[in-house]
């Protein structure tokens, strides 16, 4: 016999996967910016 669907625990499940999912994107977005950030300062300072 199949199993009652427990649609509100499936949803929570999905929506939590998609926030964690954004979260890392964040991450690793400002992950790049920093990376990022320094070496245009350096160029800045030779530029000069």
């Amino acid at each position: 016999m199949a199993r009652a669907p427990n649609y509100d625990q499936e949803r929570k499940e999905r929506d939590r996967q998609k926030a964690a999912k954004k979260a890392e994107k964040l991450a690793a977005k400002v992950a790049a910016r920093e990376r990022s950030k320094p070496e245009a300062k350096v160029e800045a300072e030779t530029g000069e």
